[in-house]
Order: C-alpha cells, then structure tokens, then sequence
C-alpha cells in the first residue's frame, strides 16, 4: 500500500520548499523555518533591525 505524501511548507527565510517530520507532530502549524540555520539568520536580522528576505522575494534555487 503506497503511503500519502507528507505535507510540505516554504521556509520563510531561504524559500526552500521542506517536508513535514516526525519531530514536528505537534508543532507542525508553528514551523517557519526549514533548519536551525534558517532560524538564526532570520532571529539574527530581526534583532539588527534589519528585514530578512521574503521568500516571494527570493529566487529559488537549481541544482543539488
């Protein structure tokens, strides 16, 4: 029996498209961001003062 696709969401900071994870089950509505990485950037611009890029503003990437 083939399993359902997860659920996939953009991350708000590098606009990569990212999956759902067991790790998420109960906080899965309040996911933003696809890493730590992505997380820290954004808390990182936020507290400067600065914007952190809209993922609309974005391009996505090609490649591996």
């Amino acid at each position: 029996m083939p399993r359902k696709p997860l659920p996939e969401k953009t991350c708000l900071q590098c606009g990569r498209p990212f999956a759902w994870r067991r790790k998420w089950r109960r906080d899965w509505n309040d996911v933003l961001y696809c890493s730590k990485r992505c997380r820290g950037v954004a808390g990182t611009a936020r507290r400067a003062g600065r914007n952190c890029r809209p993922a609309a503003a974005t391009a996505p990437r090609t490649g591996p």
